[in-house]
């Protein structure tokens, strides 16, 4: 098991990496959010590098992905669940495009971590929100 930064992190590396192309607005999204989100203030930013990598490795495995996911839901309690399905959202929203690849990604995580539709539709549109542009 992982700790919640880990997990959160994991998500978030998971949807950008899910498309196979990391963007910077999306680097960024992740960074800004461990930098300033509440339940982040007591992780280490300098381990950020290395948890992305622990991340990519895992993917590596041919059931990497769906180890990642359930050990993300292992990792968190109930309450942060919905904060990583979201924190996944924004990531995607980051670059205001979203792929295929990135949308199955966030159905595969929104089952995972058992995110009900509704919760789902609302932080979606949320994270929409957040980055549009006039």
């Amino acid at each position: 098991m992982i700790d919640h930064h880990r997990a959160l992190i994991y998500a978030m590396v998971l949807t950008s990496a899910s498309d196979g192309n990391m963007t910077d607005a999306e680097l960024h999204a992740m960074g800004e959010n461990i930098r300033f989100l509440p339940v982040f203030a007591d992780f280490d930013t300098q381990k950020l590098a290395q948890v992305a990598q622990e991340c990519t490795e895992l993917l590596g495995d041919p059931d990497g992905l769906d180890a990642a996911i359930e050990m993300i839901k292992r990792s968190l309690p109930k309450s942060l669940r919905e904060t990583a399905y979201i924190l996944a959202c924004e990531v995607v929203a980051a670059d205001r495009t979203a792929t295929q690849e990135e949308l199955r990604l966030l159905e595969m995580l929104r089952h995972g971590l058992e995110v009900d539709r509704l919760t789902a539709a609302a932080l979606e549109r949320g994270a929409r929100a957040r980055y549009t542009v006039a």
